[in-house]
C-alpha cells in the first residue's frame, strides 16, 4: 500500500468543489488543476493512452500482462467534491489507534461523536482520517482516486499478478449530476467498469434511486408595503403553503433502505417570485412517476385555491436505476463479490440512496456497479475515512483484476 495515505492527503489539498450555477465543463477550474496532476502521475507510472481532454476527463490504460483474451475492465472515480460544504483549505487530521469516545475536530467545539455516528464504535483500533471541523474531507471521491492509482502502481510493481487491460477514468462534476455527460464510453474501451465511490468497507451496489429534479416557481406581485393593500401578492406565502402540502414523513431524514422521498434542497425567496428546488427519489420507475404526478396534483390544487398569484412546476429527470442495465450482467457482480471474499471482506450488497456516474454510464452501454472506499458521512464536516478501509479497497481492486483474468483463462 505504498504511498496510499500520502496520495490521498495530497489530493484533498486541491480545491475541486463543483458548481451547479456554471454550465461549462468542468464547472470549476480547480478540477482541471487536479486533473493535470493526475495525468502526470499516470504518465510517471508509464501507463498508455494517457489523456486529459478539454472537458476535464482523464483516461489511461494499464495494458494486459497475459497472453489470453480478457475483457477490459474499467475503474472510475470523480475529482470534484460536493457543493454542500467547503472544500477549500482542507486540513485533515489522523487519529491513530482510535480508542473510542468523541474525536475533537480542530481547535473549536466541533466533535465527531459515536453517539451521533454509531459506526465509530465498530472502528476501535483503526486509524481514522477526519476533517478539522471547518470543511468536508474530500474522501468522496479522492479516496477512490488514491485507491485506484495505488492499486495500479501495485500491479505495475508486481507483474506476477496477472490481469487484462484495465481502463482508468477520472471524471469532473459528478456531485452536480454531470459526471457522465461527456464521458466517451467508446474511447474508454472497457466492457464493464466499477466506480470506486462507495462508503464503508464491503459496500457493493448495483441499484440506485430513479431521480427527478422538481422546480416549484411561485409567482406573486411586489408593491411598496406602504401601499400594498389589495395589491401585493407575496410569493413566499404561496411557497410556504405549497411546502405544507408535502408529506412530512417522506423526507430524507424520515426514510431509509428502499423508501423514496421528496427533498426540499433549496429556496430562492422574494416577494415577486420564490423558487423551491426539490429532488424526488424512488427505486421503482413507476413509483417515481407517481411522485411526479403527486407534486403536479398539489400544484394544481394550490392554483385552484389561489385568487391571486400562481404556481408552476418544472420536472427534469436526472438518472434512472442502473439495476435494469446491470442485472443482465450478473458475472460482474459475482467477480466483485469473489474479490471481496478473497480479501476477507464480507460483501454488503445494498441500494445506493443517491446516484453515481455509474448509474448514467450503465444506461450509456457501460454496466458500472459501485465499490466501497472505506469512507463515512460524505458531503459534510463530519466526513471521515479509515486507513484500513482504504487499504482494503486497494486489495479488492487488485484481486478484482486478478479474478477477472482467471475467469477468462
Amino acid at each position: 500500500m505504498d504511498n496510499l495515505v500520502e496520495r490521498f492527503l495530497r489530493y484533498v489539498s486541491f480545491e475541486t468543489q463543483s458548481n451547479f450555477s456554471v454550465t461549462h465543463c468542468p464547472s470549476t477550474s480547480g478540477q482541471i488543476v487536479l486533473a493535470e496532476q493526475l495525468k502526470n502521475e499516470l504518465i510517471e507510472l508509464e501507463l498508455v493512452d494517457v489523456e486529459l481532454d478539454e472537458n476535464g476527463y482523464v483516461m489511461a490504460r494499464l495494458p494486459s500482462n497475459v497472453e489470453h483474451d480478457v475483457p477490459a475492465i474499467g475503474l472510475i472515480a470523480h475529482m470534484d467534491t460536493a457543493p454542500d460544504a467547503s472544500g477549500k483549505d482542507v486540513k485533515p487530521q489522523i487519529v491513530e489507534n482510535y480508542q473510542g469516545g468523541d474525536i475533537a475536530l480542530g481547535i473549536g467545539d466541533e466533535v465527531l461523536s459515536p453517539i451521533q455516528y454509531p459506526d465509530l464504535k465498530k472502528l476501535l483500533g483503526h486509524n481514522i482520517i477526519t476533517t478539522d471541523g471547518t470543511t468536508l474531507l474530500g474522501a468522496d471521491n479522492k479516496a477512490g482516486i488514491a485507491e485506484i492509482i495505488t492499486a495500479i502502481a501495485h500491479l505495475k510493481a508486481n507483474p506476477d499478478i496477472k490481469h487484462g487491460d484495465i481502463c482508468i477514468g477520472f471524471t469532473p462534476d459528478e456531485e452536480i449530476g454531470r459526471g457522465a455527460n461527456l464521458f466517451n464510453v467508446e474511447k474508454f474501451g472497457a466492457k464493464w467498469a466499477y466506480t470506486i465511490d462507495g462508503g464503508p468497507v464491503g459496500e457493493l451496489e448495483f441499484e440506485n434511486f430513479n431521480a427527478t429534479s422538481a422546480d416549484v416557481i411561485c409567482h406573486g406581485v411586489n408593491v411598496h408595503p406602504g401601499t400594498a393593500k389589495n395589491k401585493m401578492i407575496n410569493s413566499m406565502n404561496i411557497a410556504a403553503q405549497f411546502q405544507l402540502m408535502m408529506p412530512t414523513e417522506e423526507t430524507p431524514e424520515c426514510t431509509e433502505h428502499y423508501e423514496g422521498f421528496y427533498h426540499l434542497k433549496s429556496m430562492e425567496p422574494s416577494v415577486a417570485k420564490t423558487e423551491l428546488g426539490y429532488i424526488i427519489r424512488d427505486f421503482d420507475r413507476e413509483g417515481l412517476e407517481q411522485r411526479k404526478a403527486f407534486m403536479q396534483s398539489k400544484v394544481d390544487e394550490l392554483n385552484s385555491s389561489l385568487t391571486k398569484g400562481r404556481v408552476e412546476l418544472i420536472l427534469t429527470d436526472s438518472y434512472f436505476n442502473m439495476r435494469e442495465m446491470v442485472e443482465p450482467h450478473q458475472h460482474i457482480i459475482e467477480l466483485a463479490k469473489e474479490a471481496m471474499i478473497a480479501c476477507d471482506v464480507k460483501p454488503d450488497i445494498k441500494p445506493i440512496r443517491g446516484g453515481t456516474d455509474g448509474a448514467r454510464l450503465s444506461f450509456m452501454g457501460l454496466p458500472c456497479p459501485n465499490i466501497f472506499t472505506g469512507g463515512y458521512n460524505f458531503h459534510g464536516i463530519h466526513e471521515f475515512i479509515t486507513i484500513e478501509g482504504m487499504e482494503q479497497a486497494v486489495r479488492v481492486i487488485v484481486k478484482l483484476a486478478e479474478k477477472t483474468s482467471e475467469k477468462y483463462q
